[in-house]
């Protein structure tokens, strides 16, 4: 039996809430491979205060996970510093963003994989070549 590939998901709380459409593809593309994907924000709910046991938790959820993935068409700092522990880790990073939206340095000089997109059927097709060339 083979073993099963995590995937984790990064992206900021205010935007994932424009972002139903493109998980669901992001989903069905990742199950094609056999990858389960983890969307942090919708797992977990944490406080304000409760900001190092999230962090711990975002880490250890990391660690776990075989790759990430993490959306910016809207820039946020801790998914720039989920990028940072995982590139710190050696995991594969795929770095997606809506096309004409700012593109962050930072995440795209540490990503192995950028994905700009359009539109759902252009997101789906380059994420199946980004997975081929992965797996």
């Amino acid at each position: 039996m083979t073993k099963k590939i995590n995937a984790y998901f990064g992206i900021s709380k205010s935007n994932r809430i424009h972002f139903d459409k493109e998980i669901k593809i992001l989903i069905k593309c990742l199950q094609k491979y056999g990858i389960d994907l983890l969307v942090f924000v919708d797992k977990y709910d944490f406080k304000i205060e409760q900001e190092k046991e999230m962090m711990e938790v975002a880490f250890k959820e990391i660690d776990f996970c075989d790759l990430v993935i993490v959306e910016l068409s809207k820039k946020a700092i801790g998914v720039g510093v989920e990028v940072g522990y995982a590139k710190a880790k050696n995991k594969p990073i795929i770095y997606i963003k809506k096309k004409d939206t700012a593109y962050s340095t930072t995440v795209g000089g540490s990503s192995d994989y950028k994905i700009e997109y359009s539109n759902l059927e252009e997101l789906r097709l380059e994420m199946d070549e980004v997975l081929n060339a992965l797996i």
